[in-house]
Parts: C-alpha cells; structure tokens; sequence
C-alpha cells in the first residue's frame, strides 16, 4: 500500500508541476501554491495522528 501511495503522490505532484507550468497568469499560479500547501498541510495532518494512535500529547 505504501507504495502505491509514492507511486500516486509523484504522479500528482507531476501533474501539479505541468498544471502550474501551463498557467500564466501569477494570481492563478499562487492560488495553485495556495491550494498545494493547504493539500500537504492536511496530509501531515493526517499522518500525525496515524502515527500516535494515543492522539496528542496533553
């Protein structure tokens, strides 16, 4: 499962880099970096709480 995960994670982030490329306009390329940070914010997010299965520390 673990590598279908980098598999899928490199194709998005290769499909991200062609749609950033493909844009011209600089509002709409930072709202695409906006939009990536928010994405990998959430990820860790998630990743976080997968790895303490005690939740967070109080």
């Amino acid at each position: 499962m673990e590598d279908e995960d980098i598999a899928l994670n490199s194709v998005l982030g290769l499909e991200l880099n062609r749609v950033f490329f493909a844009v011209h306009e600089t509002a709409n390329k930072q709202k695409i970096i906006e939009y990536a940070r928010e994405v990998l914010r959430s990820e860790r997010s998630a990743l976080a709480d997968a790895a303490s299965p005690e939740g967070p520390a109080s």
